[in-house]
């Protein structure tokens, strides 16, 4: 199958520190890689209404679910670039993220058994020089993906919090160069044996 990157960006500003980080990685990506991109900023999701015990899930046709549904199906790599929020990640993807949820019980869609193989990646700038601090965000990511059966290829840190400052992290600079070229393994929750 050819590989096709979707990039969810979680930001509340465009261009953003991880924005920025996510398209220099992006950039080493083959020239036959297909790339699409959604802001969740410019495509922002309705709240999400749990209703897995109250009625059928009805496959979405238009608007930014549709839009978002669709892509997460088409691709074989997620990329959740999203800035460390509260040492998570920001709302925008947190609410699609629950949005899998309802995907999951809808008919005809087989969300889970489509993801799974499939590779989940982060990219995230934080403000703060311990990386530990993204920790929460790191968990969030691996055990959706744990969850979902997918691979894990880790999360890209960059140091940011004024416009621009990542790319004044060389160190993180010269990690995006390789980032989606290392073999991302299967996602494991902590307690399972690996």
């Amino acid at each position: 199958m050819t590989r096709r990157f979707l990039f969810v960006l979680g930001s509340s500003r465009s261009d953003g520190n991880t924005e920025l980080l996510a398209r220099r990685a992006a950039e080493q990506l083959p020239a036959h890689v297909d790339q699409h991109w959604i802001d969740l900023a410019t495509h922002p999701l309705p709240d999400f209404e749990d209703l897995r015990h109250d009625s059928d899930h009805v496959r979405p046709t238009e608007g930014n679910v549709a839009l978002l549904l669709d892509a997460t199906l088409a691709a074989t790599d997620i990329v959740i670039a999203s800035p460390l929020y509260w040492y998570s990640v920001s709302a925008h993807v947190k609410r699609y993220l629950d949005y899998w949820s309802g995907w999951l019980r809808t008919p005809g869609l087989d969300f889970k058994a489509t993801l799974a193989g499939r590779t989940l990646w982060g990219v995230t700038a934080l403000a703060h020089e311990e990386t530990e601090v993204a920790d929460p965000l790191i968990g969030t990511l691996n055990h959706s993906a744990a969850y979902m059966g997918m691979r894990f290829g880790g999360v890209l840190l960059g140091n940011g919090s004024k416009p621009g400052d990542v790319l004044k992290d060389t160190e993180a600079l010269t990690r995006a160069k390789t980032f989606f070229a290392q073999e991302a393994p299967l996602a494991h929750f902590p307690y399972e044996a690996q």
